[in-house]
């Protein structure tokens, strides 16, 4: 996670070290461990070889706190199975919209898949993020989601 974010994320960071602190500040091995064990968090580790190439981690509110890719990962489909499977596991709990605060460099990114582009918000660390959110409809993302009833408030009589 933190060599994405100091070598994918140059664009957002632009090497300032006052960002970069602020950014990865939190990144630490004990801090990650207790979001990745939360039980209220749903966290994915993508493995290559052996080695963790990728991260995402998904809130019990919708909300993508993380997905991060090597750089050697980016291009080869892992960001978008991660993305997938943090939309299959919302769709399991009945979020019924994802959310997320996109770096300028995974904006593309999320917007091909589907993300509406709510404007822009500061970060706490200091770079301007993208907020984006997607409608998860229950045909198309979640074709396996047991179906809402609908309420229809009409007479039949």
């Amino acid at each position: 996670m933190r060599r994405s974010i100091k070598e994918c994320c140059e664009l957002d960071h632009r090497n300032e070290p006052a960002i970069l602190d602020a950014w990865l500040g939190n990144k630490t091995p004990q801090m990650v461990a207790n979001w990745f064990s939360s039980p209220t968090n749903f966290s994915l580790v993508a493995i290559s070889e052996g080695t963790v190439v990728g991260v995402a981690l998904l809130t019990g509110a919708g909300k993508l706190a993380l997905c991060y890719l090597l750089p050697e990962a980016r291009g080869r489909g892992v960001g978008k199975a991660l993305l997938q499977r943090v939309e299959e596991q919302a769709c399991a709990w009945g979020v019924k919209a994802l959310q997320l605060h996109s770096t300028a460099t995974g904006k593309d990114f999320f917007a091909a898949r589907g993300y509406t582009d709510a404007g822009k918000v500061r970060s706490p660390y200091g770079v301007e993020t993208v907020f984006f959110w997607k409608q998860l409809d229950e045909d198309a993302t979640c074709p396996n989601a047991p179906k809402r009833k609908k309420f229809c408030n009409c007479n039949t009589g």
